[in-house]
């Protein structure tokens, strides 16, 4: 299974704090908004990742990441040249998926306690795999309208009048499939690849899976001001009630056996002192 994290777009709605970077790279509390996705897609047990940035943001990620390695990652990196739609993203990333299977999260997305090893993810990807989470303003997303045995009957990407208000969040997996289907698509009324319309096919083929999200499961969309403010407070809240550290890509690693406690030790310790690594060094003491 290989990742990808699309970290495209202009963030217009978020300026002007995103004239002069992208919206990925700014801080949610102690950490870059794009650290969470990238440890949402670790946690999934996906090592292989593919960046996509615009091209002046492109070297802003390399210096935050580089290559992944020292978390026991492979990270490679590709440049969206316009902000046309999610769906591009499996044919910016062709050669990276290669015969492998997918999954695609969205930079921009904020995914908490989602326990992975009790979602019955399915061990082979026939299809496509989307989530459902319940929301109070479906209209604003992709929503999921359901027939009378709760099967799928269709999706509709922000309707007038929502039949339902569970929506499919920025987290979806495929099988290799993925990449002819994008290719097949033609742009949308306003002038994207839609993922929506990759959904659609899958779904016509009866080929596409709905796992729910369960009521504990956050999910916040730091898509303008507002969310960003809430996010940041979330995380706040989170991590001093209960004096963990959300979204890192150190603990997760770790976590993962990817990393040795001696690799996790030398990395905290290289580090600048600031809040986020004296939080790491709370973790490591109870390990």
């Amino acid at each position: 299974m290989k990742g990808i994290i699309l970290a495209g777009g202009t963030g217009t709605r978020l300026h002007p704090n995103t004239i002069a970077c992208c919206k990925q790279l700014l801080p949610i509390y102690d950490k870059p908004l794009i650290y969470y996705s990238l440890s949402t897609i670790m946690q999934m047990g996906i090592k292989n990742i593919l960046i996509i940035s615009n091209k002046i943001d492109h070297p802003l990620f390399f210096k935050l990441f580089g290559n992944g390695k020292k978390w026991g990652l492979n990270i490679e990196y590709k440049i969206q040249k316009a902000p046309n739609g999610i769906a591009e993203a499996f044919l910016i990333g062709e050669d990276f998926i290669k015969n492998d299977d997918v999954t695609l999260i969205l930079g921009d997305n904020i995914f908490g306690a989602i326990d992975f090893k009790n979602l019955s993810l399915p061990k082979k990807i026939k299809g496509g795999v989307i989530f459902g989470y319940a929301v109070p303003d479906p209209e604003k997303y992709g929503v999921i309208e359901f027939n009378r045995n709760k099967s799928i009957k269709r999706i509709i990407e922000k309707p007038n009048n929502p039949k339902s208000n569970i929506i499919s969040p920025g987290l979806y997996i495929y099988n290799n499939k993925v990449v002819d289907i994008a290719k097949s698509l033609k742009p949308s009324k306003r002038g994207e690849l839609e993922i929506t319309d990759i959904n659609k096919y899958y779904l016509n083929k009866n080929k596409l899976k709905l796992i729910h999200l369960n009521l504990g499961t956050v999910w916040l969309d730091a898509g303008n001001s507002e969310a960003l403010f809430q996010a940041a407070q979330y995380v706040k809240t989170i991590q001093e009630r209960h004096n963990i550290l959300l979204g890192s890509p150190e603990i997760t690693s770790f976590n993962q056996k990817w990393i040795s406690k001696n690799k996790l030790k030398k990395l905290i310790f290289e580090m600048k002192e600031n809040d986020y690594k004296s939080k790491l060094i709370d973790f490591f003491k109870k390990i």
